[in-house]
């Protein structure tokens, strides 16, 4: 696989990951610029080996009446009104070679995948003297896996989530903070491409077992950005907890708490003469 194809997922997760700035202001209807990301990502939710990259990204904010395009998702906003929105977003997780990592050696690789799908999203607080804003998130995607030559479809996920952003979060620094917290629920087929062994890749050490579907975890994401002239700062962590979850048997699960961290740096070098009012 060329290293531009799993480049292009991790840069899906990492859209989704960074933290967005909450204020309500006129800005550029769109913005140009470039970026370094360094992320320390585990193979898979509950492996216990993780990957270090550093990757340059092109950096692309479009603030558009339909198509979004910010730090935190690539959305196709499909009805809006005060309190709900529903749009269409994207996710992406990096392709995993099994004779590297040690729970999944002499198994099949996994391939880059993809997930897609409608998200609602319910506005419960929305402070903008205090600059706070509390959000619910329900978004449903389809699972694909693609080796750039085919497509296949893996399943669907459910991953409703809390979404609290408070700008200035320091008060004088610019500072801005997001966390979100939310349970996971996936299909049978979502889970098995993941956690199930079949007979064929059974061992003494790793035997064969069948996924099932149900709660598949929680996570918990914070995140904080600092713009400064034309450069923005991110730093964010995201944890998984699989304590409790339907695949906690399976023997690819070697640690019931991952975490996935990173920084970037964005260079902003052109944006929009055109200004609009952003809804936060």
């Amino acid at each position: 696989m060329r290293m531009g194809h799993w480049r292009r997922v991790v840069l899906f997760t990492l859209i989704v990951l960074l933290p967005k700035t909450a204020a309500c202001a006129e800005k550029p209807l769109w913005e140009l610029g470039a970026g370094l990301a360094f992320m320390q990502m585990p193979d898979y939710r509950g492996s216990d080996q993780n990957r270090l990259y550093v990757l340059p990204y092109p950096y692309f904010i479009y603030r558009g009446d339909v198509l979004k395009v910010d730090r935190e998702r690539i959305s196709g906003r499909l009805f809006k009104t005060d309190r709900l929105v529903l749009d269409f977003s994207f996710f992406g997780q990096a392709p995993v070679k099994s004779s590297d990592n040690d729970a999944r050696r002499g198994m099949r690789d996994l391939d880059p995948t993809f997930e897609a799908g409608p998200s609602l999203n319910i506005t419960l607080l929305d402070d903008r003297q205090a600059d706070y804003k509390l959000n619910l998130t329900l978004p449903i995607r389809a699972g694909f896996s693609t080796d750039f030559y085919s497509l296949r479809h893996e399943g669907w996920i459910f991953s409703p989530r809390l979404v609290f952003e408070k700008n200035d979060f320091i008060p004088g620094t610019g500072v801005n903070l997001g966390i979100s917290l939310g349970p996971i629920f996936a299909d049978s087929v979502y889970n098995g491409y993941y956690y199930s062994v079949d007979p064929i890749y059974a061992t003494d050490s790793r035997p064969a077992y069948s996924a099932s579907g149900g709660y598949s975890g929680s996570a918990l994401t914070l995140g904080m950005n600092k713009t400064y002239k034309q450069l923005v700062f991110n730093v964010f962590v995201s944890i998984d907890f699989l304590h409790g979850a339907v695949i906690e048997d399976s023997p690819l699960v070697k640690t019931r708490t991952s975490i996935l961290s990173g920084f970037t740096i964005s260079w902003i070098f052109r944006e929009s003469a055109t200004r609009v009012t952003t809804d936060r």
